[in-house]
């Protein structure tokens, strides 16, 4: 009897498929982000662990479906303050455990109108009297689940304000890479 409790091997199991969030019938992928881990909240509100970068060593940004709890840098250390993976799955999980918010409806997919008008917004809000600052895209990672585009369509409009409006953002080229990076200028003396 005890040579047949050992001879016995299971079935080969094929992964399962993703299912659907039950809240919404379907699974969401929002462009420009690539969700990484889901966790639910005490109320089933989804809590994402997601990133934007297209490298195997990104960085990683949470934010609940249910609050308006969003994070992307570790406020506890003074070096590389972004999360990696396991950092950022760490906080969505601690989060989770805690949060009793109701899920929300996931966020509509906006014009591009409107996601162009909140661009410009953000390079205007980005100006300061004493020198001009640098921006980033990466400084878009917590409101990314909103704006629903790519680091590519960004960068476009990005490249489209230097054409349009000069006198508020300027570009430097690296001369030694094809590395771009954008300032908006500083506001004009009064």
């Amino acid at each position: 009897m005890a040579l047949t409790l050992f001879a016995r091997r299971p079935e080969p199991v094929e992964a399962p498929a993703p299912e659907p969030w039950p809240e919404i019938g379907e699974t969401w992928k929002p462009e420009g982000v690539t969700i990484a881990q889901r966790y639910y909240n005490q109320a089933h509100a989804v809590v994402l662990v997601y990133t934007t970068d297209d490298g195997p060593h990104g960085t990683y940004s949470v934010a609940c479906l249910g609050c308006h709890y969003a994070t992307a840098k570790d406020g506890k250390r003074t070096y590389n303050t972004r999360y990696g993976l396991a950092d950022a799955a760490t906080v969505a999980n601690e989060h989770a455990t805690t949060c009793r918010a109701l899920p929300r409806d996931i966020p509509a997919r906006p014009d591009d109108d409107t996601v162009r008008e909140q661009l410009h917004a953000w390079v205007r809000r980005s100006r300061r009297r004493d020198e001009d600052t640098q921006v980033w895209v990466s400084d878009l990672d917590l409101i990314r689940l909103t704006l629903q585009r790519t680091n590519d369509w960004i960068v476009d409009v990005l490249n489209q304000l230097l054409v349009d409006e000069p006198e508020i953002m300027r570009v430097e080229r690296s001369q030694y890479s094809d590395y771009v990076s954008y300032y908006a200028r500083r506001l004009p003396e009064n």
